[in-house]
């Protein structure tokens, strides 16, 4: 019954991210987002190369 509870409140939650996002959210020119990809490709690259340090050392 816990598990239900807790997927009913994370999907009312991106429900409201979504409706939020559509109505307030404006779009990116394609400079930034280039800038944000690029961001967030060496933070994924370094979150796992972090993580598989982790375990290693575990």
């Amino acid at each position: 019954m816990a598990l239900l509870v807790i997927l009913l409140c994370v999907f009312a939650v991106v429900a409201l991210m979504v409706v939020f996002g559509e109505k307030f959210g404006k779009p990116i020119d394609v400079k930034t987002q280039n800038k944000y990809s690029k961001w967030i490709m060496i933070l994924v690259f370094a979150s796992l190369f972090i993580a598989l340090f982790k375990n290693l050392l575990a």
